[in-house]
C-alpha cells in the first residue's frame, strides 16, 4: 500500500489505520493503537497522551505493513508477539494457539481447588501450547511443580520462553509427548491434570476463521471434537491421585457428552459441567475423591 502523503504523526497514523481496519470483520477498536505502540516500544496510553508526536517514514512503513497483515486476517497477537492472559503477558507465535479468556475459567477453578489443599500440588498440563495454563498455575501456586506436555517441539519452545519470562524454568518441566506419554508410569502421582486439548470437530474447522492462521494440530478434535479428549481420559486413571482433580476445557456443545466420558473413565468421580460468563458449557471438572473404583 503506497501513500502519496503518508501521515507524519501518531494521530494521523491512527486515523488512517482505523479507517482501514473499520472495514475488516473481526478487528477491534484497539488494534491500531496496540500495533503502533508495539512498533514504538511504548504503552498504548503514551500514544493517546502524545497524539502529535512525529513518526519517521520508517516507523510508518513498518506500521503500514502490520496494518495490512491485520486487515488480511492475521491475528493481532501474532503481529505483536504477545497476548494478555489472566494477570500475565505471554509470548505467542503462529506455532501455538492464541490464549483466550475462556481458558481463564479453567485456571480459576484449578487455583481455587489447589489453594484449599494442605499440600503443594503436582500438576500436569496436557497440550500446553504456549504454556498458558502451566505458567499461570506455577506463578500463582509457589509450591506447585508443573509438568507441561505437548507433542509439538515448536510449541514447547514458546512455552519455555514464557516460563523463563516469569522465572519459572525450575518449576515448569517441559516434556515433548503425545498426551501424558512418559508420565504414565507415575501411578497416582499427580494431584491435578489440566488440559485444553483440540476440541473442534474436523468438519467445522474450515468454517472457522481461526483455522486460517492458528495451528490445526491445536484445533482438530476429530469427527465429533472429542477424539483427543477420549484418548486422554483413557490415560488419566493411571496417574491421577486418589483425591485428584481433572479439568478439561471443552466446546460449548460438548458438555453432556464430555461429562459422560469423564464419569466412565473415573468411576465414582464427582463430574461437573461449568459454564463460562456467556452461559456456555466450557469446563469439565472430575474430582475423583477417596472412593476410586
Amino acid at each position: 500500500m503506497t501513500h502519496r502523503h503518508p501521515p507524519t504523526t501518531i494521530a494521523g497514523a491512527l486515523a488512517w489505520a482505523r479507517a482501514v481496519l473499520n472495514e475488516v470483520a473481526g478487528s477491534e477498536p484497539l488494534d491500531a493503537p496496540l500495533l503502533l505502540a508495539h512498533i514504538l516500544g511504548c504503552e498504548r496510553t503514551a500514544l493517546l497522551a502524545h497524539p502529535q508526536r512525529p513518526l519517521t517514514p520508517a516507523q510508518f512503513t513498518t506500521f503500514c505493513a502490520l496494518v495490512e497483515r491485520r486487515a488480511s486476517g492475521v491475528p493481532l497477537a501474532y503481529l505483536t508477539g504477545e497476548r494478555a492472559f489472566f494477570d500475565l503477558t505471554l509470548i505467542v507465535t503462529p506455532d501455538v494457539l492464541i490464549p483466550r479468556p475462556e481458558t481463564e475459567h479453567l485456571v480459576e477453578r484449578a487455583l481455587a481447588w489447589a489453594r484449599a489443599r494442605a499440600r503443594s500440588p503436582r500438576i500436569a498440563d496436557v497440550g500446553t501450547g504456549s504454556g498458558v495454563i502451566a505458567v499461570t498455575l506455577a506463578r500463582h501456586l509457589p509450591g506447585a511443580r508443573v509438568w507441561a506436555l505437548d507433542v509439538s517441539r515448536a510449541a514447547l519452545g514458546v512455552a519455555r520462553r514464557n516460563a523463563a519470562r516469569y522465572d519459572l524454568a525450575e518449576r515448569v518441566h517441559l516434556v515433548q509427548a503425545d498426551l501424558l506419554g512418559p508420565l504414565l508410569g507415575a501411578r497416582g502421582a499427580f494431584d491435578l491434570i489440566a488440559a485444553n486439548l483440540p476440541y473442534v470437530p474436523t468438519s467445522a474447522l474450515e468454517t472457522l476463521p481461526v483455522s486460517r492462521h492458528e495451528p490445526r494440530l491445536a484445533l482438530d478434535g476429530g469427527p465429533d471434537g472429542l477424539a483427543v479428549i477420549r484418548r486422554l481420559l483413557a490415560q488419566v486413571p493411571r496417574i491421577l491421585a486418589a483425591d485428584g482433580l481433572l479439568l478439561l476445557e471443552i466446546e460449548a456443545e460438548q458438555g453432556e457428552r464430555a461429562a459422560a466420558l469423564a464419569a466412565t473413565a473415573l468411576p465414582g468421580a464427582r463430574v461437573t459441567v461449568h459454564a463460562d460468563y456467556a452461559g456456555l458449557d466450557r469446563v469439565i471438572s472430575a474430582e475423583w475423591g477417596a472412593c476410586k473404583g
